[in-house]
């Protein structure tokens, strides 16, 4: 009994000796029941590790919780242990772009590969075709030597040997009759091509009748002949191994009536214009006027004409007329339906599917269209406007023969470019839209010709053959009443 008395007085001195600094708090617990805390000091801690009550743990965890929720829905949610898993999905796009770029890179091998596999087969094709032409020509008899009996009795003797129509040989050159009309308007042309391995016209040569005291040679009648090559320059480095050169017929001032132009064509910036005082300058090489065409130019088609230089801008079918005194552009005109860049080229190529020329009857184009098929179209050109007044249609493939040059409105067109000797093989008259074949000597004296054209200025042609500017005499008959 004594023992329990004690024992209580005992925990009454502590109640009171902690009194003040005993306390009790209450609040709700995480499953809403309320709580009582009774809280005591400790005598050897100064301070603990939880500072807040009981319900600031519990939000606490909550608030983790919801985080890691609000991480799992914006896919931020560390998966990997370590925390990398930001970094895993970086690398995982960084592969995925990297497997993108290969499969692009790997379309473009395939087309590439298709492309040249086509490329291939065609040149396949094309050998193919030539080692059977080859073969048929090796088959073929040679014709027979026909002699040219000398008789002043016989008027045949006095002729040159012309091929039959019918032969098999120039039968394809024989033209139909031609309505004239807008080349916006142009028939299909009924040229049937022939194997594409071979681009130059078949001829046979014959002999040109001696002029007579009845031909002069200053008339404006059909070409008797050509005479033999006569060479002015070199050109002085690469740029000149194609080019162009030409004479105003009708000079304007500020330029004399003796002043030569050239262009060199090489390159894809073809813009210097080259004058020279006369031709003897021309020959020494010394240009008194260099002039920068503000559009390029593309191929050996220019031409000048009343104080104008006229040519094609490059990768285009736009025709220029560039007044020389003003140094500016004075009219600007696309040539309807032309071809341009490779489409109708001459058989030489260098993107001459445009070539304007200039004669007695004025300014003149020389292309192909697709309706037209790949044959020759003439327009004639207004000089000022250059819109097309006139269009003729031929029957002459554009890419079977070298060139072109027209005289006194007559189209006659050069066999080949290359070979030293060979023929002026047709002839389309556009007073009376008829063509015939003919067969005129004609020499390439340095074996690459790629310009030839006729100058109104010296009644000359005009020829760059393999970086020489080289000229020919040439004998008009008379004019037919």
């Amino acid at each position: 009994m004594f023992f329990l008395v004690s024992l209580c007085v005992f925990g009454l001195l502590l109640r009171g000796d902690a009194q003040d600094r005993a306390s009790l708090w209450r609040g709700n617990d995480r499953s809403g029941r309320c709580q009582y805390t009774f809280t005591v000091p400790s005598p050897a801690e100064a301070s603990c590790p939880q500072v807040g009550p009981p319900e600031v743990e519990g939000l606490k965890a909550r608030l983790g919780v919801l985080e890691a929720l609000v991480a799992q829905l914006s896919g931020r949610d560390d998966q990997s242990p370590g925390g990398h898993g930001s970094t895993g999905v970086r690398g995982h796009a960084e592969l995925q772009e990297a497997l993108n770029r290969a499969l692009g890179e790997r379309n473009l091998l395939q087309g590439e590969k298709e492309r040249l596999e086509r490329e291939l087969q065609g040149l396949q094709r094309r050998v193919e075709e030539m080692r059977r032409e080859t073969e048929r020509l090796r088959n073929r008899p040679c014709p027979p030597q026909i002699p040219v009996v000398q008789s002043s009795s016989s008027q045949q003797d006095r002729n040159p040997i012309r091929p039959a129509a019918g032969s098999s040989q120039m039968s394809h050159l024989i033209t139909r009759p031609n309505r004239q009309g807008d080349s916006s308007n142009l028939r299909d042309s009924a040229w049937q091509y022939g194997t594409s391995g071979f681009q130059e016209l078949k001829a046979e040569v014959t002999e040109v009748p001696a002029p007579d005291g009845s031909q002069d040679g200053t008339g404006c009648g059909a070409l008797v002949s050509v005479g033999e090559p006569i060479t002015h320059k070199k050109a002085d480095n690469i740029a000149g191994k194609y080019g162009v050169w030409m004479q105003d017929p009708e000079a304007v001032s500020p330029y004399g009536p003796n002043m030569i132009w050239r262009i060199d064509t090489i390159g894809t910036e073809v813009r210097q214009l080259f004058g020279y005082d006369d031709m003897e300058q021309l020959s020494k090489g010394f240009p008194s006027k260099v002039l920068l065409l503000p559009d390029p130019l593309e191929s050996t088609g220019a031409t000048l004409y009343r104080g104008s230089l006229y040519y094609q801008r490059r990768l285009s079918r736009t025709l220029i007329r560039y007044d020389l005194a003003s140094e500016s552009i004075a009219a600007r005109r696309e040539l309807p339906h032309a071809g341009f860049h490779g489409q109708f080229p001459y058989s030489w190529g260098g993107y001459t599917d445009i070539d304007l020329s200039v004669d007695e009857k004025g300014l003149w184009a020389v292309y192909s269209t697709n309706k037209a098929q790949g044959a020759i179209v003439i327009s004639q050109l207004d000089p000022h406007t250059l819109e097309v007044k006139k269009s003729w249609e031929t029957n002459i493939r554009k890419a079977s023969v070298a060139n072109s040059f027209i005289v006194c409105g007559k189209l006659y067109t050069v066999a080949s470019y290359a070979a030293h000797n060979t023929l002026v093989n047709y002839l389309y008259d556009t007073e009376t839209s008829q063509g015939r074949a003919t067969s005129i000597p004609f020499k390439n004296k340095y074996g690459y010709n790629s310009m030839i054209d006729y100058s109104l200025a010296q009644r000359k042609l005009f020829a760059w053959d393999n970086f020489h500017l080289v000229s020919y005499d040439i004998r008009l008959g008379q004019q037919a009443n």
